[in-house]
């Protein structure tokens, strides 16, 4: 099996029950949204990654303002959780194919985001590189590889995402702004527990999963009572190449 069906795999499984699993992908989405400016208003909201729409609730709360949102996601189990309506249009697309933003009227003026969803991109520079032709304004939190340092440390392991420094260098070919990088941690009453909350929440994304000898040896050596994630946010605009 592919990565790309591994991560739709992944996402779709547990797709009803992601949202009893998502807390650190709910605080993300305050933390990125908190950057936009005060009583803001946008003419399309495009979501990359946008799963059961946790940013377009918030969006919602928080007043923002705009005439069309786009949500764009791999999988359809999850688009389905998200909310609907008449301003709302959800395309069922993976942001690694060269056409995933076909037919989508990206302008200028259009706001992008994206929470909790570039790490698990293969070419991040190739996404990038297309995005900056068609908007100037985007907001991004990528988990980077300090994610579950010490698991991946306890099981012998190298993150399968990228790490702070390659997301940043990325991101600064074809956008300037700022960045800011934000810990959290997540506690749990056991080492089981943390597994369970890891193969529900789909924070793992599909990828490398720990072998059964690996296991092992974190839930008999892990010393922490807690999971750690490393986020980069970032606000910019696009470079004129």
């Amino acid at each position: 099996m592919d990565t790309e069906a591994k991560v739709v795999k992944t996402f779709s499984r547990f797709a009803c029950q992601y949202d009893q699993y998502n807390q650190i992908q709910r605080l993300v989405a305050s933390d990125l949204l908190s950057l936009l400016p005060l009583q803001c208003s946008f003419g399309m909201i495009l979501d990359i990654g946008c799963g059961s729409g946790e940013l377009y609730r918030q969006i919602e709360q928080k007043k923002i303002g705009f005439k069309t949102f786009y949500g764009l996601d791999l999988s359809d189990k999850m688009l389905s959780l998200h909310p609907n309506g008449e301003n709302i249009i959800k395309l069922q697309r993976d942001f690694n194919q060269k056409d995933a933003l076909c037919g989508v009227p990206l302008a200028h003026n259009t706001l992008i985001l994206s929470s909790s969803a570039l790490q698990w991109c293969q070419n991040l520079d190739a996404l990038l590189k297309q995005l900056s032709l068609y908007s100037h304004t985007v907001f991004f939190a990528i988990f980077t590889s300090g994610t579950f340092k010490t698991l991946h440390q306890t099981a012998g392991i190298c993150s399968p995402i990228l790490s702070l420094e390659e997301v940043m260098q990325s991101i600064q070919k074809y956008y300037y702004g700022n960045f800011s990088l934000k810990h959290y941690q997540l506690t749990f009453d056991s080492v089981e527990a943390m597994f369970r909350y890891i193969k529900m929440s789909g924070v793992s994304g599909g990828k490398q999963q720990i072998t059964i000898q690996q296991t092992k040896k974190v839930l008999k050596e892990y010393p922490l009572d807690y999971l750690e994630f490393e986020v980069i946010f970032f606000k910019g605009e696009g470079v004129c190449l």
